[in-house]
């Protein structure tokens, strides 16, 4: 992949790694990703920071110290999406970092402190952030994913629990081709998938029905296109099993 874009999503000079992202060059997402935050890029010479993609979906980061002002928080959203949270760390070391605890237990660096992890903390915990972005820990999901509502431009973000594939515009400059599945939150088999990382279902279902009664209309998902309109109506979708 010749270029990558990593959301953090960014209001009130609040920041969030989320390892979630799009191709840059889109308009529309673009505007997507503006109605939410302050988008910080990160391209081959780009202005925020100097990077080296050293795989797909990954990068290794160079970081300017000027872009490491106004950087509160770097979030891990959940146990698999923990790459570079060392690097985001030594670059932002004023920030806070709050992710799961799970996380814990798939990271061989010890040098990354955490300031606050879900699943460990009471379930009531505020970390500071919470007048701008609701969030909700899934302790019955497998990858202890956490739903985020960003309230002002109802927007959903997640990372493992819903997917839109395919990921067209995250592949949209890709120079060779890149097969991938077809997965709808509206379809069986995304239902099957959701059901097949239950860990726990009563815990499903008390989450799912949380995030179902956020007010939101856009979800953006780590993996494939983000959902412009009737996002609620998607989550319920993918989710029926749980809240119905």
């Amino acid at each position: 992949m010749s270029e990558t874009v990593i959301r953090e999503v960014r209001h009130l000079h609040k920041a969030w790694e989320l390892h979630a992202n799009i191709m840059p060059g889109h308009k529309g997402r673009v505007d997507v990703l503006k109605a939410i935050c302050k988008i910080w890029c990160i391209t081959n010479g780009g202005e925020v920071y100097r990077h080296q993609v050293v795989g797909r979906g990954r990068v290794g980061a160079g970081f300017n110290s000027a872009d490491r002002r106004d950087q509160e928080y770097i979030i891990n959203a959940d146990a698999v999406h923990h790459l570079y949270l060392a690097e985001f760390q030594r670059a932002y070391p004023d920030a806070k970092l709050i992710g799961v605890v799970e996380t814990l237990k798939r990271m061989n660096d010890s040098t990354v402190r955490f300031d606050g992890l879900w699943g460990r903390d009471p379930p009531n915990t505020a970390y500071g952030f919470e007048n701008d972005i609701k969030h909700c820990y899934f302790s019955g999901f497998r990858n202890k994913d956490v739903a985020f509502l960003h309230v002002a431009s109802k927007s959903l973000i997640e990372a493992d629990l819903l997917l839109n594939l395919p990921a067209t515009e995250q592949y949209s400059k890709c120079s060779r081709w890149i097969p991938q599945a077809t997965l709808k939150p509206n379809s069986w088999a995304h239902q099957k998938v959701i059901q097949g990382l239950a860990t726990d279902i009563e815990a499903m279902k008390r989450d799912a029905k949380t995030v179902a009664s956020w007010d939101f209309d856009r979800i953006i998902p780590c993996h494939g296109d983000v959902i412009e309109h009737d996002g609620n109506k998607a989550w319920r979708e993918a989710y029926k099993f749980f809240i119905d």
